[in-house]
């Protein structure tokens, strides 16, 4: 199986209460819709600042993230397919975690 970060965009975050309404929303999806393919829950992000060796990079704003294990890339999409976040208006991305 393969590892894959999940990252959430486009979803600022609103009031701590809501914040908290919304995850539990999610937990419930996940725990239905992902099963033993979540790895890792995750949790919100906020942007903390930056380090570099020279210029940084353009910071990217990440709303959270999640672990998911899946067979191939068009699984984790499949799995991912009916997530809450994307049906609110954000985008979900996917990164494959290559083991070296």
């Amino acid at each position: 199986m393969t590892r894959f970060l999940i990252t959430y965009h486009g979803m600022p975050f609103p009031q701590r209460e809501l914040i908290r309404d919304s995850r539990a929303a999610l937990r419930e999806w996940a725990d239905k819709s992902l099963g033993v393919a979540l790895v890792d829950f995750g949790a919100p992000l906020l942007l903390g600042g930056q380090l570099a060796k020279g210029e940084p990079v353009d910071p990217v704003d990440i709303d959270g993230y999640s672990i998911v294990e899946a067979r191939s890339l068009e699984d984790v999409r499949a799995l991912l397919a009916d997530h809450p976040y994307i049906a609110r208006g954000g985008t979900v991305q996917i990164n494959e975690c290559l083991e070296l």
